[in-house]
């Protein structure tokens, strides 16, 4: 079984902090959702009857739009996925997103906002897989 990837380890995100990015961070999401929303690490958060995975991420993206927002991020692009062009066959990602950070500081702070943190397990129940790779612009 090849494994998943949904939440970062600790290594990574220090990792992420000692890479000393500065201004501003692209954050390179690729999502593959689950057919059905697993809620089981989050049953508080379960609606009443069954929805997809990128119904889950739905609910996500409309609790976290306020909060990334207000950190100063923005999505700069969203799109369908699919099978790659030059890549491995068994792999596909169903959403590409592209999230603007003002700073790896202000990236921080909306990961770790209370609040914010309450509706995460939206994305966990949606998420199959996921990969964020942290780019930084070449000047």
């Amino acid at each position: 079984m090849k494994p998943t990837y949904l939440m970062p380890t600790q290594e990574a995100g220090q990792k992420f902090v000692m890479r000393q990015i500065q201004g501003h961070v692209i954050m390179l999401n690729l999502l593959r959702f689950r057919q059905t929303a697993d809620y089981a690490a989050t049953p508080e958060l379960e609606p009443a009857t069954p929805i997809s995975g990128k119904g889950a991420y739905q609910r996500y993206m409309d609790h976290t739009l306020p909060f990334l927002k207000a950190s100063g991020g923005e999505i700069v692009f969203m799109g369908e996925g699919g099978d790659y062009l030059i890549g491995p066959n068994d792999e596909k990602w169903d959403v590409v997103l592209l999230v603007k950070q003002h700073s790896v500081d202000s990236f921080l702070a909306f990961e770790s906002n209370q609040d914010y943190l309450k509706g995460v397990g939206h994305r966990t129940a949606a998420l199959e897989d996921s990969r964020i790779l942290p780019i930084n612009e070449i000047s």
